[in-house]
């Protein structure tokens, strides 16, 4: 917790409430439904919510924003960003039903308005959104294909409407189709050694009616 407020010393007392019943919320759902494995657990705030809050140090969302989580798991990053963004309604998807009903059990229990968690496939979704997120679940043409007629026309925000995707390692090859994706290192915003591969992809897309 000492590392999120770090990096986010503005908290309200709200969210610092919040951020802190993370840590036995998840520790309790782990016990009933495996969403985050053993060795990762205890690293919580570090590999699973400041990580998801990486987003946060390249885009900070307007009020009245609309995000959609594609592959969401626990509930990453839509919980924790949702925390931090009151005021932006975050719509959490995920193809596997026990991983909704953890996110749908944390939203409830943290009395988050702003999160809808549905089971549900990204190209079954309907409406568009500003900013698609998501962390790794697949590589980045098979993403924009499941998501590319879902972007708000009209921007609102410093960057243009499309994906923040939470990615690590080297890609070169899975952005070569992508001249117009913006990379930002975790390195340059959080010190942990954790974050030296990882990356926020910026990809900008298109309205497409």
């Amino acid at each position: 917790m000492d590392e999120i407020l770090k990096y986010f010393p503005n908290l309200t007392d709200l969210q610092i409430e919040q951020f802190q019943k993370l840590d036995f919320l998840y520790h309790d759902w782990n016990e009933k439904i495996n969403v985050i494995s053993r060795k990762d657990i205890d690293s919580l705030y570090t590999k699973h919510i400041l990580h998801s809050l990486g987003i946060a140090k390249v885009m900070k969302f307007e009020p009245g924003a609309t995000v959609l989580d594609v592959g969401t798991g626990g509930g990453f990053p839509g919980i924790p960003l949702a925390i931090l963004f009151p005021e932006t309604r975050f719509y959490l998807i995920d193809v596997i039903a026990k991983k909704i009903k953890v996110v749908q059990g944390v939203a409830d229990a943290l009395e988050l308005k702003n999160v809808k968690a549905e089971q549900k496939r990204a190209e079954l979704v309907k409406g568009d959104f500003d900013f698609i997120v998501s962390r790794a679940v697949t590589n980045m043409p098979d993403f924009v294909s499941w998501i590319k007629d879902k972007i708000k026309k009209q921007h609102k925000h410093l960057l243009k409407n499309g994906i923040l995707y939470l990615k690590g390692g080297d890609l070169t090859e899975e952005l070569k189709d992508f001249p117009n994706a913006t990379l930002y290192d975790l390195a340059d915003f959080f010190e942990d050694e954790f974050f030296e591969t990882k990356k926020v992809v910026h990809l900008p897309l298109k309205f497409k009616p």
